[in-house]
């Protein structure tokens, strides 16, 4: 009976009281890795796709947590959660994560990290540096988190999407070989598809004016 009542009385916040983001680029990365990905899985409801989320891998231990950039966890369903609670989740741990470096990430903190990521059976890291258009990668092998020795246009074992970064920023590529866009350049493609559409509306409106109905 205490410890159930010990156990009940245990808080994990759902927030460590840190920004998103440091900067623009920062942020930026992180929306679009995010929503690229929201879009690639849209169709598939056992899919949890996450920004800045706080991660709690054990039970009762509240001080063991971390909040990935971006993360993934297949098998587990979408829908909105205050945190990951491992335990609360068939115990399957985020097998993608990523890190969107800021000048305010100190090397210690990133090497707890990987350290993180490694005991808590993380599959595939992403680390990238907007500063340096620099890219690593982790996978997971018999002997835990490797790094890759050759990680751009790689492509992700479990999303199924190649990372570049020859264009000075890391871009993401769907298995189709479309790229991940950013908000902006969505909502130019919604434009030009709306303008594309009412051009074709115009001249059908100006046969009509012509020649009358199209015939069936």
């Amino acid at each position: 009976m205490v410890s159930q009542l010990s156990q009940t009385e245990i808080i994990y916040p759902e927030s460590d009281g840190k920004p998103m983001a440091d900067n623009t680029k920062q942020f930026e990365l992180i929306v679009e890795i995010k929503k690229g990905l929201d879009l690639l899985f849209l169709n598939d409801p056992q899919v949890f796709i996450a920004g800045d989320l706080l991660w709690y891998p054990i039970q009762g231990q509240p001080h063991i947590v971390t909040a990935p950039d971006v993360m993934v966890a297949f098998g587990r369903p979408k829908g909105d959660r205050g945190s990951y609670k491992q335990w609360e989740e068939n115990n399957i741990a985020p097998q993608v994560v990523f890190e969107i470096l800021s000048p305010s990430n100190s090397r210690l903190e990133m090497s707890k990290k990987l350290l993180f990521f490694d005991r808590h059976q993380v599959e595939e890291y992403y680390l990238y540096d907007p500063e340096t258009n620099t890219l690593e990668v982790w996978i997971r092998t018999t002997s835990g988190l490797e790094p890759i020795a050759q990680p751009d246009n790689w492509t992700s074992p479990r999303l199924g999407t190649r990372f570049d970064t020859t264009s000075g920023r890391l871009q993401l590529y769907k298995p189709d070989g479309t790229k991940f866009h950013t908000y902006i350049e969505v909502n130019l493609l919604l434009d030009q598809e709306r303008d594309r559409a009412n051009q074709a509306e115009a001249l059908l409106q100006k046969y009509r004016d012509r020649y009358g109905e199209l015939p069936s």
